[in-house]
């Protein structure tokens, strides 16, 4: 089947001819992402290409980092982990695919509908922390390994999916050992918006930008002590446990 390309105002996409009509949709919704996110970070970022994958194979071969970076997750995680973002390219798997990638929990679909969202979320977060670098720099690897919850609860929270993971999060409390705080690198993908969360229910969300557009020179306690109004890590911690226990109940 023949590629084509398809194009928005802010972003360019390449996929198989077929598909136009749900391309297009994605275009919108990434259109609303971006107008949503200049309410918050003081840069987006424009002409984008968003690759469309018919599997999940296609995509992992095009992005090799992918399947390792599903096996890094906790198993609660992996099937959200459906695309890639890089410097100049987002890469996703057709929503068609998506879709059917879901479960019957409710939210699943809904967690992987918003997958080019937050992958555009984690792109303009990057591109608003000058603490790292765009380039896969090692400074680059160090810091996504370090600040994992941070890059990824960030884009997560602010592309939709943490609305949506309240099944996937009490999942992962039945299966694994208790989670770390801040969310260690398995529980980033799933946990780490959480955090986010809690900063946005307790301050706002521009409080939660700022958080996410800056690596402490002090390290994670002093970026949480900070953005939790100088709450201790004791207090911070016990009220994102409590957090986490009723997002799992509500599940």
């Amino acid at each position: 089947m023949a590629w084509v390309e398809s194009a928005s105002r802010s972003f360019r996409a390449r996929h198989e001819s077929a598909h136009v009509d749900e391309v297009d949709r994605v275009l919108y919704s990434l259109e609303r992402t971006r107008e949503y996110l200049a309410q918050n970070f003081p840069h987006t970022v424009d002409g984008m290409s968003v690759v469309f994958h018919s599997s999940v194979a296609s995509l992992s071969f095009a992005r090799p980092m992918v399947p390792l970076t599903w096996i890094a997750a906790a198993p609660a995680a992996r099937r959200y982990i459906a695309g890639w973002s890089g410097r100049d390219e987002l890469h996703i798997v057709r929503p068609e695919v998506l879709e059917a990638r879901g479960s019957t929990v409710p939210g699943s679909r809904e967690m992987l509908a918003t997958t080019a969202s937050t992958l555009y979320a984690r792109r303009v977060i990057i591109e608003n922390n000058p603490d790292v670098p765009l380039r896969m720099t090692p400074r680059r690897v160090r810091a996504e390994l370090r600040w994992a919850w941070l890059i990824e609860g960030a884009a997560r929270w602010f592309g939709g999916q943490t609305a949506h993971a309240r099944p996937a999060i009490a999942r992962r409390l039945r299966e694994g050992r208790r989670p770390s705080f801040p969310p260690g690198l398995r529980d980033a993908p799933l946990l780490g918006g959480t955090v986010i969360d809690l900063v946005v229910r307790e301050r706002d969300e521009r409080a939660a930008a700022r958080l996410a557009c800056r690596l402490h020179p002090r390290g994670r306690r002093a970026a949480l002590r900070e953005a939790f109004g100088n709450r201790s890590q004791a207090h911070i911690e016990e009220a994102w446990r409590a957090h986490l226990a009723r997002m799992a109940t509500a599940a």
